[in-house]
């Protein structure tokens, strides 16, 4: 998938990969539709991030999942 368009169903893929590899257990906090496309590029950041590193600690899970809260509308 080529994610360097910023568009919707990017960032609903993006959202479900992450909540994935976060083990996100209340995927309510991954619903794209409460997300701005303004964001686009910090949740790419993440997404790369999360990828790249494969593995992550229990504070950097929490720490994700504390970033993607803040970049909800």
């Amino acid at each position: 998938m080529q994610l360097e368009q910023p568009s919707i169903e990017n960032m609903e893929f993006m959202l479900q990969t992450l909540a994935e590899k976060l083990q996100v257990v209340n995927r309510a906090i991954m619903d794209v539709e409460d997300y701005n496309i303004e964001k686009y590029e910090d949740l790419k950041w993440m997404y790369d991030l999360v990828i790249s590193k494969g593995h992550l600690s229990a504070s950097e899970t929490q720490a994700f999942i504390n970033e993607l809260a803040a970049i909800r509308k």
